[in-house]
């Protein structure tokens, strides 16, 4: 079992900038990735940035390309979004995803509110 838990969520105005953070505890020895992802209201759940622990190889969907960092401190099993020039349309609430090698199934945190004013 994995447990994740995020923070870092907060209030913003356009333009400004977060850092999200999600720690992960209990069976972290076998970390495959670690992920972010994002729910708006009346919106299904979208997949924002992936980072591959051993590699450090990362991915983004293309609407944060260029402004949001994902990035890992493996000493303490903690990875990170760094979000600049935030946008209305990036107000969701944000979720922590992991997976270990040979396990069948994904942990996920409980999820912080993400909200940027215009």
């Amino acid at each position: 079992q994995v447990q994740l838990v995020e923070s870092g969520g907060g209030l913003v105005q356009a333009g400004g900038s977060l850092r999200l953070s999600c720690a992960a505890s209990g069976r972290t020895f076998s970390t495959y990735d670690m992920a972010w992802h994002r729910q708006a209201p009346g919106k299904e759940r979208e997949f924002v940035a992936r980072i591959v622990w051993s590699s450090g190889n990362t991915y983004y969907i293309d609407s944060v390309k260029g402004r949001f960092t994902i990035s890992r401190d493996s000493a303490k099993n903690t990875v990170y979004l760094q979000m600049n020039s935030l946008k209305p349309e990036d107000t969701a609430i944000y979720y922590c995803r992991t997976r270990n090698f040979g396990e069948g199934r994904d942990y996920w945190g409980q999820g912080t509110q993400v909200t940027v004013s215009s």
